[in-house]
């Protein structure tokens, strides 16, 4: 999801995107402990999907 994307959704959906991307990246880090993935740059991009929806939210709460 790229940064224009984010800025475009409202409180909500922020919310409810990082709750249920949050739970697919521990999921997938799950996965990828017990038997490697086959791209496991999927976690990477994850994880900077999640701390970008986080940033966004943050930005929002101190406005």
């Amino acid at each position: 999801m790229k940064q224009s994307e984010i800025k475009e959704l409202s409180v909500a959906d922020l919310q409810e995107q990082l709750v249920s991307l949050k739970k697919n990246y521990t999921d997938l880090k799950m996965a990828h402990a017990i038997s490697p993935l086959e791209n496991p740059i999927q976690l990477r991009g994850l994880k900077r999907t999640v701390a970008r929806l986080a940033t966004e939210l943050t930005k929002r709460e101190v406005q």
